[in-house]
């Protein structure tokens, strides 16, 4: 696994401003043929003949489909986890801050529907495993955070079961080829605050007197 999970990693980083956009254009590339053509047409040829760089400068940085791929759901966690953690820091009450990091969070699924779909059902490999436990991760910290600071009790767990909630309610709307996102957005809403309903401290509270 340890082998697997090297060959997934880049072979180095670029440190300069120009190498950085090659690694960009490369991931991009990457990114665009899984989203038009899907995963049968997504080979280190093809992402260097979109990308418009050497199949030997690709090499430079990227061992394998496997190490382009992880970078590209790495760049995309991170963009998610900066746009979910802006709108949830915002001031207001919990329903308004659930609001608003549902929809940033669904805003970024809208922004390349066809991308994020093609990411969710990704060949199986432990590094994007890894990947995708580091993104719930880090997502069920930031929620985490946000119920603990309105009081929820047992946050963690909290967290975790919104999260499924919600990836399981999106998930399916995916499938479905749901396009009106203010209508998903709305039954997420009702989902999470009907749950958050019955896991606030007072209904705790009155359930171990």
């Amino acid at each position: 696994m340890a082998k697997t999970a090297a060959h997934a990693e880049p072979r180095k980083r670029p440190s300069q401003a120009r190498s950085a956009a090659t690694v960009a254009a490369m991931v991009e590339a990457a990114a665009r043929i899984i989203e038009v053509r899907g995963w049968a047409a997504l080979t280190t040829n093809h992402v260097a003949e979109l990308s418009g760089v050497s199949i030997g400068s690709l090499y430079q940085y990227f061992p394998s489909k496997e190490a382009l791929l992880a970078e590209l759901v790495r760049r995309e966690r991170a963009v998610l986890l900066h746009d979910v953690g802006l709108a949830m820091a915002l001031e207001g009450e919990l329903p308004l801050a659930i609001e608003q990091g549902v929809m940033a969070g669904l805003a970024h699924q809208f922004r390349r529907p066809a991308l994020a779909l093609a990411l969710e059902s990704a060949p199986s490999s432990p590094s994007l495993q890894h990947e995708d436990d580091a993104l719930r991760h880090a997502l069920a910290g930031q929620l985490a955070g946000l119920l603990a600071r309105h009081g929820v009790a047992d946050p963690d767990m909290a967290a975790a079961d919104v999260m499924a909630l919600c990836r399981g309610i999106i998930d399916a709307a995916a499938l479905r080829g749901e396009t009106d996102m203010a209508s998903l957005a709305r039954r997420l809403g009702r989902a999470v605050h009907g749950y958050l309903d019955t896991a606030g401290p007072a209904r705790e509270a009155a359930a171990s007197a």
